[in-house]
């Protein structure tokens, strides 16, 4: 039982920075590179790498806004790195369960 886990995804929320940027775009809907970082405490430049890692990771889309892109979060996906997560906590539990069985048990034979 083992549950399939998107590295590239995870890799991508994996880091504090791009977590704090999700957090921001779902809370005001949409930013820009320039409106994102006025909120951060990183560079224009930074928080466009940053979201060019979401991006990859399907995580955010941009369309064009003048000389600037605005992002907004690609619910669909994050749903999926939602399921993603609950299917290794529930593979997680599973394995968790199964060693305390055993340690159970063991303590049962030591006893006995």
């Amino acid at each position: 039982m083992t549950a399939a886990v998107d590295d590239e995804l995870w890799s991508a929320i994996g880091d504090p920075t791009r977590r704090r940027l999700l957090d921001l775009l779902l809370a005001e809907g949409v930013g820009t590179p320039t409106s994102l970082s006025d909120r951060l405490p990183i560079s224009r430049q930074a928080v466009t790498k940053h979201l060019g890692v979401l991006d990859r990771a399907g995580l955010v889309h941009a369309t064009p806004a003048g000389r600037e892109r605005r992002y907004e979060v690609d619910e669909a996906q994050l749903a999926r790195a939602a399921r993603q997560l609950n299917d290794v906590g529930r593979t997680w539990d599973a394995r968790l369960n199964r060693i305390k069985r055993i340690a159970e048990q063991i303590q049962r034979q030591q006893r006995d």
